[in-house]
């Protein structure tokens, strides 16, 4: 009777999850109303009240808003800023500058790390990708290469590290400190950027070179109306440094003094992106200040649709939370053998399944925290493994369901045989790479 109990709970667990991807991917149907709809699918089959649903829907909602909503507006005021004061085009040019044309493959993957950091992959490809065609005529790398490199730089700090929608969520919903998951998605976020980088030289040299468009200048060799180099990486670098120095404070100090107290105080995340916002403002030229209203009205918009996305996954995982699938899945399953493999799995065939990293992240989340227990992983650092989990599970694999998939090929000028050899197979490598990193750290 277990067994037919605990299958039924799965029918309707698959039956929500294949509401998401079928209204998401095939319907084009906004992935909040999936959401919402997926949790009355569940929350009906499970036999629970229509009012209890609703209910649970809004205290999911509003549990995650209250915890991540002013993250997620803030970084996202953030990348908006530097993206139009071009601060991103000048730390993109210093990095080419010291690492060399002749490595002009590794430079883009690294311009892709740390301007990924405040900007969204997207956005951060469409501004960045520019350099791809000059840099190949420069170096005759071709330009499978350089696009993949500077996409996949991108897309593994998207995937992993906050203030980025999908980590931050995940983050919210398994209870995560943001400082020490950013530290440590750092150490993952590198050895996934090489592994792109490194399919991307060898794949890419199969692809020949652009033709003969109309080319750009280099970021790097005008710096007259933008803002000097330091003042460029300063709002990048100040919030991460005060999150990941609070944590750590806290963790050496349970009774802190005075003035280790304005050191946690600063590196709260919200007052610690503020501060990242503020110095972004300085940056932005007194001529195009006019613009101000309309940049800070475009960084709400544009994190409102994320917020309603984390919203609903938050409602989601509110209602698989209360038809108890923890116990059903620790009586069937050999969770703890599998460890962090599960998560990684589950948020990968979401990934590959529907397309959206964000999307699939915050699915896995709200399936994921009510096992964490029969997982053996519901302590700090087995939680933060989890989240990390995820985050590599979101990176595997992004091909022709993912918008970020288009916005490469479409910028990039590739063909769909060159995206799916080189970039599609470098998120494979990359989700793989993180994945083993991560297991790694998880036996310290």
């Amino acid at each position: 009777m277990q067994s037919v109990g605990f299958l039924y709970l799965m029918l309707c667990l698959l039956a929500g999850i294949a509401t998401i991807v079928i209204l998401t991917v095939k319907f084009r149907v906004h992935a909040f109303f999936a959401l919402i709809l997926a949790c009355f699918v569940v929350g009906v089959g499970m036999h629970m009240p229509v009012a209890g649903i609703i209910e649970l829907i809004k205290e999911g909602f509003g549990n995650i808003m209250k915890s991540l909503s002013l993250i997620i507006i803030l970084g996202t005021t953030l990348g908006v800023l530097l993206e139009h004061s071009g601060s991103t085009t000048v730390m993109a040019g210093y990095i080419l500058k010291k690492v060399g044309e002749p490595r002009a493959a590794l430079s883009l993957s690294l311009t892709g790390l740390i301007a990924g950091l405040p900007l969204f992959c997207d956005s951060g490809y469409i501004v960045l990708s520019g350099l791809n065609k000059p840099l190949s005529r420069r170096t005759g790398i071709s330009i499978a290469t350089l696009s993949t490199c500077l996409a996949t730089g991108l897309y593994a700090i998207h995937c992993l590290i906050p203030p980025h929608p999908g980590a931050s969520a995940a983050a919210g919903v398994i209870g995560v400190d943001l400082g020490k998951l950013i530290a440590t998605g750092i150490l993952v976020a590198v050895p996934a950027m090489l592994t792109g980088y490194l399919w991307a030289v060898y794949a890419g040299k199969k692809y020949s070179a652009p033709g003969e468009e109309i080319e750009e200048a280099l970021p790097s060799k005008d710096f007259t109306d933008r803002p000097g180099v330091f003042r460029s990486f300063l709002p990048v670098l100040v919030p991460i440094l005060l999150i990941t120095v609070k944590s750590f404070l806290l963790l050496e100090n349970e009774d802190p003094s005075c003035w280790l107290n304005v050191f946690l105080v600063l590196g709260n995340p919200v007052v610690a992106l503020i501060a990242g916002v503020l110095l972004a403002l300085t940056n932005i030229r007194a001529g195009r200040r006019t613009m101000l209203n309309a940049l800070l009205e475009e960084s709400v918009a544009k994190a409102g649709g994320i917020l309603v996305i984390i919203g609903a996954g938050g409602a989601f995982g509110a209602v698989l939370s209360a038809s108890h699938i923890g116990e059903s899945f620790q009586q069937a399953l050999p969770l703890a053998s599998l460890g962090i493999l599960f998560p990684f799995l589950l948020t990968s065939l979401l990934k590959t399944a529907q397309g959206s990293s964000t999307v699939a992240i915050i699915t896995a989340a709200s399936i994921v925290m009510p096992l964490l227990t029969v997982m053996g992983l519901n302590d700090p650092h087995g939680r933060m493994l989890v989240v990390l989990a995820m985050g590599a599970g979101s990176m595997t694999i992004s091909h022709a369901n993912d918008a970020y998939f288009w916005v490469i090929a479409r910028f990039s000028g590739l063909g769909m045989k060159a995206m799916l050899r080189v970039y599609s197979l470098a998120t494979l490598f990359m989700g793989l790479v993180s994945l083993s990193v991560i297991y790694i750290i998880s036996l310290f």
